[in-house]
């Protein structure tokens, strides 16, 4: 599995892909969805979760790769634009930060591969085998991230 990036309204054409994308898209269609202060939000405890994030972008150059090994992220763009860097995982070399098990991340120095920008309405979805590089834009930025543990044992 790699990357996907598309329209809120089509997420049911991924909805078989993970038992946990249903209660992930159905939180991100809330109506409140706006309105929900910064932090984390609990879905279904720590099998899903929604981290609310307001603030500014870091530009293209002040970000950093990152890949998780427990969850997948669904990264949803409320308002303002966010540029995502991407590459492969397996292609990353210049680790920046050992795997934090707690956090469940890990940092790299490479470069992305590949930029995408999520505009309002739209998503972009990370498998573990996805390095990303979130809050690329500049200016105001307000999304989600839903975390969506990767094992539903």
């Amino acid at each position: 599995m790699t990357m996907i990036l598309d329209h809120l309204d089509n997420w049911n054409h991924y909805a078989a892909l993970h038992p946990g994308f249903e209660g992930a898209f159905a939180f991100l269609e809330r109506k409140d969805l706006v309105d929900m202060p910064a932090g984390r939000h609990p879905i279904e405890g720590d099998r899903l979760y929604a981290l609310v994030i307001k603030e500014d972008g870091r530009g293209r150059d002040r970000t950093r790769l990152e890949t998780h090994k427990r969850y997948i992220d669904i990264q949803f763009t409320i308002a303002g634009a966010d540029d995502i860097g991407w590459k492969p995982a397996s292609q990353c070399t210049g680790e920046d930060q050992g795997y934090d098990a707690e956090k469940d991340v890990a940092f790299f120095r490479d470069k992305p591969e590949a930029w995408v920008t999520t505009l309002p309405g739209t998503f972009a979805i990370f498998f573990p085998e996805d390095a990303h590089a979130p809050l690329g834009g500049t200016g105001a930025i307000h999304k989600v991230v839903v975390k969506v543990v990767l094992t539903t044992e």
